[in-house]
């Protein structure tokens, strides 16, 4: 969902460039609801893969969170 996130951002920078809106529009409205609606689906994995297999849990949970990372950064330094 992370990836998703940053694709949709990725093709409105292309495609409109980096504008400010008076008003989200639907390209930010989707990005919060792709970045918010992940936290359950995390929050089940980690709880379900933790105690079983530790190690490789933690490591999707680093990937999902540099994907989530790489995600914000885009809204962070250029102000979608």
């Amino acid at each position: 969902m992370s990836a998703l996130a940053a694709a949709i951002l990725a093709v409105h920078v292309l495609k409109y460039g980096i504008t400010k809106e008076a008003d989200e529009g639907p390209t930010a409205h989707l990005w919060q609801l792709l970045m918010a609606g992940q936290i359950p689906v995390i929050a089940f994995f980690a709880l379900k893969w933790l105690r079983r297999s530790p190690f490789p849990a933690v490591q999707v949970l680093a990937v999902q969170l540099l994907a989530a990372v790489i995600s914000f950064a885009p809204v962070l330094f250029l102000g979608l």
